[in-house]
């Protein structure tokens, strides 16, 4: 990358705000060698090691795509959930922006099996069948059924096989879901900031995962990489 991009890269990320760490009694401890300083009480993070690590998430996102693999988006935290979300259906891809449902990954068999009952009684609804073949009970029962399964699978729907790689805002927030990942051998790209634990993923990408702006250009890069990569 040229000096001037470099810079731009960095500007960019500085002025999301992607360098404030947490606090110092907050750090892992595998952290340590991306933090430059410290700003009042909260140490800063070292963006020049930030941008590298973005532009090798970015690669990696490139190749998943032209090799049609599934990535599946996570951040349930409700700061970030929306933008986690939207950057997910902007290239169809699985989703978890609220709480995740233990057993997506390490119990996908089951998680399956409910993902096409609730088909089952979405196409038995939008066929009008329902109620020719039911009582009034029964339709409630398997209406309030329904709309529990949508609940709990909201972003999920379309999985048809567990994902190839995870992308996580804030691992320590997700840590159920990293953790039934990396016991799966699914590599992650993960945002996350100085409490979590860079070990358990394979490609992270260290900065403020509290900050909306840096949450949302980060989550942009790397969906527009995808794009790229599906049409190259």
């Amino acid at each position: 990358m040229a000096v001037a991009d470099t810079k731009e890269a960095l500007k960019r990320l500085f002025d999301t705000g992607a360098h404030f760490a947490q606090v110092k009694a907050r750090r892992h401890p595998s952290m340590k060698p991306f933090l430059v300083g410290t700003k009042g009480r909260q140490e800063i993070i070292d963006l020049a090691q930030t941008t590298e690590q973005l532009d090798a998430a970015k690669n990696v996102m490139a190749t998943l795509a032209k090799e049609g693999k599934t990535v599946l988006f996570i951040g349930g935290k409700v700061e970030v959930s929306a933008l986690v979300k939207k950057a997910a259906q902007e290239i169809n891809a699985p989703y978890v922006a609220t709480r995740w449902l233990g057993g997506t990954i390490s119990n996908w068999a089951e998680i399956k099996k409910r993902i096409d009952r609730l088909a089952e009684l979405e196409d038995t609804s939008a066929a009008g069948a329902m109620s020719k073949q039911h009582t009034k009970l029964e339709l409630v029962k398997m209406d309030r059924e329904k709309k529990r399964l949508q609940e709990r699978l909201d972003g999920i729907t379309t999985l048809t096989k567990r994902p190839d790689a995870l992308l996580v805002v804030d691992t320590k927030h997700e840590r159920y879901a990293v953790k039934e990942a990396n016991e799966a051998g699914i590599p992650i790209i993960a945002l996350m900031s100085s409490d979590c634990n860079l070990k358990e993923v394979a490609y992270p990408i260290v900065a403020n995962d509290a900050s909306r702006e840096t949450v949302r250009l980060v989550l942009s890069d790397l969906v527009e990489a995808f794009k790229a990569g599906q049409t190259a």
